[in-house]
């Protein structure tokens, strides 16, 4: 079995959706039809609005803690991070983290993504 898509439920999917419209496409994601964004290998995104009555995402609370992306190369994380910035995102400086480049960037609900470019021979869950 693959993993074949993720949903992900913002606060307002008109306050999220420029934000997501930023970041898929440098990340190789394209938009297959409104709040569906597909990697063309099988993988998709979903975007849905969350009910009014949850709760928002707690940093340590229980569930999913960050989505993250293996860039490929050093050059592509500070892209990402320079297009995000551009289009009017915080996206905070780029840390060193046992070799690796990493990027860690929020959405407006709070959900965190990792955009690191792994040194030849690294495994990702070091």
């Amino acid at each position: 079995m693959r993993l074949d898509h993720i949903t992900l439920l913002v606060s307002s999917i008109e306050h999220s959706m420029p934000y997501y419209q930023a970041l898929l496409p440098l990340l190789g994601f394209e938009q297959r039809r409104p709040h569906i964004w597909t990697d063309n290998q099988g993988f998709f995104f979903q975007f849905l609005e969350a009910r009014p009555d949850t709760r928002p995402y707690e940093r340590y609370g229980s569930g999913m803690n960050h989505l993250g992306f293996a860039a490929t190369s050093v050059e592509q994380v500070e892209r990402i991070r320079d297009s995000m910035r551009a289009a009017g995102f915080e996206a905070p400086d780029i840390q060193q983290l046992k070799g690796a480049t990493a990027l860690f960037m929020k959405d407006p609900d709070g959900i965190r993504f990792e955009i690191t470019a792994y040194p030849p021979g690294t495994d990702p869950v070091d």
